[in-house]
């Protein structure tokens, strides 16, 4: 009897049997096309600062559209603190401060980053789809630790009210206050961001989907909006979600990670969101 021989199964394998990707030659063409005609300064710093603003903006867009849409004011978490002009031209101008007079000149310094480390920008080094993915959750994963212990001591009394409270400032938060915090804060949780990148990073590319998979995070839930069946981010388990941070900024204490839950119900720091939700549910329950 002849012996039967198998092909080893592996990831290309396995994608063999996908359909073929329809942007991946599209991609490859502007990304080619980008590193030919810009510098890796150029690409490193305005690309990035481009990158930031254009997603930043268009995620916060859903967000300001709702409020003058009447039948999504159900999905609205506080439904009776609606958002106001004034309130929405406060934010944006200390935004556009801190855009570019924070964290520009950290864009800058890409540039040397990858450039010390060897990052490089060519698409013939660009990693597969699914090592970037794994990539940028493992960067969620360290800038999640590393912004739930950094949050929490900001909540210090000794120190709440010189850096932290700028950000509470909005009980009620909606998507452009993700970004809304005092100097130091955004340097102090900014820093969340980068270590990921230090110690993961194998393409410039990789910096530019962290940023906009963490920006479309942090914008959804300052949003306001509870869309749970409509946002892809709750197919991931332990996703907080705007529920879970809306709370924080209602109650201000508790609930301090910024993407996963995992390290609140370890320090049982979720409690009074548990207990807050429980009561609601109970009275619901009741009416019914």
């Amino acid at each position: 009897m002849e012996n039967i021989s198998l092909p080893v199964l592996s990831s290309e394998n396995v994608l063999d049997y996908f359909p073929a990707n329809p942007i991946k030659e599209p991609f490859a063409d502007a990304w080619n096309y980008m590193t030919n005609n810009y510098t890796k300064f150029q690409i490193a710093t305005w690309g990035s600062l481009i990158v930031h603003e254009l997603v930043y903006f268009m995620a916060c867009l859903p967000g300001i559209t709702f409020q003058f849409l009447p039948f999504m004011q159900r999905f609205k978490i506080q439904a009776n603190r609606p958002e106001t002009f004034n309130g929405q031209w406060k934010c944006f101008k200390l935004l556009m401060f801190n855009h570019f007079c924070i964290q520009l000149p950290l864009i800058a310094g890409t540039y040397v980053f990858t450039e010390y480390f060897n990052i490089p920008y060519g698409w013939d080094e660009m990693p597969a789809w699914y090592n970037l993915a794994l990539r940028v959750f493992g960067c969620a994963v360290i800038e999640d630790t590393w912004h739930y212990f950094m949050h929490a001591a900001l909540h210090d009394r000794r120190i709440y009210k010189h850096i932290h409270k700028v950000h509470h400032h909005f009980q009620s938060p909606f998507g452009m206050t993700a970004e809304y915090a005092h100097p130091a804060e955004t340097l102090i949780l900014g820093m969340g961001f980068f270590w990921g990148i230090l110690l993961l990073a194998n393409h410039v590319v990789l910096l530019w989907a962290w940023v906009i998979v963490r920006l479309f995070e942090t914008i959804d839930v300052h949003s306001g909006y509870y869309l749970p069946y409509l946002n892809v981010f709750h197919l991931f388990p332990f996703y907080a979600g705007a529920k879970f941070h809306d709370f924080h900024h209602y109650n201000f204490t508790g609930n301090y990670g910024s993407t996963f839950t995992w390290w609140d119900k370890l320090f049982g720091t979720d409690k009074q969101f548990k207990e807050y939700y429980a009561k609601i549910d109970g009275k619901n329950k009741k009416l019914h």
